[in-house]
């Protein structure tokens, strides 16, 4: 097959692109535990991929085909990782420390439909109020704004919990409809 050596490095260079944006995803799935769609996910995967490295194979005396399966692929992982932080699977929690003890705080939280689990600390200057909040990963950057208004001097650390269980909301967590 007579193509142009141009365009067969944009179409290599597209396709990993691709095939490494659903490698990035298949593998968050597998991560959050959507296996059945991560499985389907990989059937497209490998079909994108031994198309890739087919055209690359077949090509091996023209080294910018080999150059641009290389970048391409760098490039799907950057592409990758973008698509996932929209899907933004999963849960995180976030335990804030403020320097504020106003009781107000997390019942404002609560208010907006957090789960919020608060108590009195110690720090290293005196009495601290800490809080304990889980939510969607969509909701990540609200809840970060929604603090920040509330107490721009807050410290605030975010995790993703392996397992939930118990909770007022844990029911709704289980079925995804926390906060639809």
């Amino acid at each position: 097959m007579d193509i142009n050596p141009w365009l067969m490095v944009l179409i290599i260079f597209s396709i990993n692109i691709v095939y490494v944006s659903f490698f990035t995803i298949r593998m968050i799935m597998t991560l959050k535990g959507y296996r059945y769609l991560a499985a389907a996910v990989s059937m497209v995967e490998t079909v994108i991929y031994i198309v890739g490295l087919g055209l690359v194979l077949d090509n091996l005396d023209q080294i910018q085909n080999l150059i641009a399966y290389a970048i391409g692929y760098g490039s799907g992982v950057i592409v990758g990782s973008k698509i996932e932080e929209k899907m933004a699977l999963g849960y995180i929690t976030v335990n804030v420390i403020t320097s504020d003890e106003d009781p107000l705080l997390p019942k404002k939280l609560r208010e907006k439909g957090y789960g919020v689990t608060d108590w009195v600390a110690n720090g290293m200057e005196g009495g601290r109020h800490s809080m304990q909040i889980l939510t969607p990963r969509k909701m990540e950057l609200q809840l970060y704004a929604t603090i920040k208004e509330l107490d721009p001097k807050a410290f605030i650390i975010a995790y993703e919990p392996k397992t939930i269980h118990g909770g007022f909301w844990v029911k709704q967590v289980k079925r995804g409809k926390l906060f639809k």
